[in-house]
């Protein structure tokens, strides 16, 4: 077991994150991945109400499928074609791997019931099927969505940063791994938690926009 990489997982926080982006529609695929993210918000906002923590555990349970999928398929197209990914399979494994991050951070601070853990397995199995199959046939459609995706997340965890603000969510102490992975204070608690997660899903937001317009030019060459 000498030769896995065990080093501790860090992140610096991008406090210089810009958080009010967001990338109009404009082609159909834009279109047909704006509307289905605003029907999973739909649905999330009934489900979970304002129960932010409960909502990150299963949500970041979604987010960190993309990431492991893209990645799959640049790494066998850059060997199907023996040519160079140009970054994207690193970029994208990081993204998973940061969301699997979320995950276990915020299973410390909400603490999912039986019902939800469930829920968890349920929705990561359709949600990985479904993205599996959207990446092999339309890529550039599975990039906006994810792209649209964190601007709904970064948008949830702003409101979740303000309802710790107000009061109407115990600002807790952040859990240890938190406090590891994004080399935060030892007294720091969860708000600093929520700025670095939201902080992240907007790197993410911009990634796969950018994503997208690179396929977009290299349709267009």
């Amino acid at each position: 077991m000498k030769h896995l990489n065990t080093a501790p997982l860090v992140r610096q926080v991008n406090l210089d994150a810009e958080l009010d982006i967001h990338v109009a529609p404009v082609t159909t695929s834009d279109k047909v991945a704006f509307a289905f993210v605003k029907m999973l918000r739909f649905f999330a906002d009934k489900f979970f109400a304002t129960r932010y923590g409960h909502r990150a555990v299963v949500l970041e349970t979604v987010a960190a499928v993309p990431g492991m999928v893209g990645g799959l398929w640049q790494h066998l197209k850059a060997l199907r074609y023996i040519r160079d990914d140009e970054g994207w399979i690193r970029t994208l494994l990081e993204e998973a791997e940061n969301e699997r991050m979320h995950l276990m951070t915020f299973i410390k601070i909400a603490d999912p019931n039986r019902f939800e853990r469930m829920l968890i397995m349920i929705t990561q199995l359709i949600f990985y099927n479904f993205y599996f199959w959207l990446y092999l046939f339309a890529p550039r459609t599975a990039h906006r969505v994810v792209a649209y995706f964190e601007e709904e997340a970064v948008f949830s965890y702003t409101q979740y940063l303000a309802e710790v603000d107000a009061g109407r969510h115990e600002n807790v102490p952040a859990p240890q791994i938190a406090i590891d992975y994004w080399q935060l204070p030892q007294d720091a608690r969860l708000r600093d938690v929520i700025i670095a997660v939201r902080a992240d899903e907007a790197e993410h937001r911009d990634v796969n926009h950018d994503f997208v317009t690179v396929i977009d030019n290299k349709r267009a060459d």
